[in-house]
């Protein structure tokens, strides 16, 4: 139906997530409409972006040197680490401007369903800079889906030995949430993560 590098145009952006072929029609469509000078602009930024964003040697969330800066800022608190699932969610829980400690990037979670295993994430690298430092506090802050729940059991229990604090994030109820929609999930994980009012 369309020609056949438009049509190989339309495919690639159907292979971004949650992109069905309907918004990769009008992705691609857009793309035509610009002007040749910001074409090149939009696939120069994608090369340059896979060419220099690299892992950060500390806590590999994605960098364009070899530390990021969150490492690198000396105002952090450098004993407690927040262990995420992607470089999303680090900048998810820094856009709360509550938490000052420092992160680590999992980049997935174990899921024996989809063939990801601890050696598949970023496990190893975690341990490496638990024993090297001295960490007093890892936040588990993996999603609350059954693969979230079970790495954070996971990493749990390989920093027991550490004799390092282990806490996970409170999981509940979304403000402005009514009861009668809640999941039995979300509601059990509510009262479990229930606080003292005074």
């Amino acid at each position: 139906m369309y020609a056949a590098p438009l049509e190989k145009l339309i495919e690639q952006f159907e292979k971004l997530p949650g992109i069905g072929r309907k918004s990769a029609l009008r992705l691609a469509f857009y793309v035509m409409s610009m002007d040749g000078h910001s074409a090149e602009e939009f696939a120069a930024a994608i090369i340059e972006a896979k060419n220099k964003i690299r892992f950060c040697t500390v806590c590999q969330s994605l960098t364009d040197a070899e530390v990021c800066k969150i490492c690198l800022n000396e105002n952090r608190d450098k004993n407690v680490i927040c262990v995420v699932e992607t470089p999303r969610d680090l900048i998810s829980m820094e856009r709360t401007g509550e938490y000052k400690g420092v992160y680590h990037v999992l980049h997935g979670a174990i899921s024996p369903i989809d063939g990801i295993g601890p050696d598949d994430i970023k496990v190893r690298e975690l341990m490496s800079r638990l024993s090297d430092s001295d960490i007093k506090e890892v936040i588990m802050a993996t999603n609350p889906s059954i693969e979230g729940e079970a790495t954070a059991m996971y990493i749990a229990r390989l920093i027991k030995p550490f004799g390092i604090t282990v806490t996970r994030i409170a999981h509940g109820i979304p403000v402005g949430g009514d009861l009668e929609y809640v999941d039995t999930v979300t509601l059990a994980h509510a009262l479990e993560g229930r606080r003292k009012i005074f």
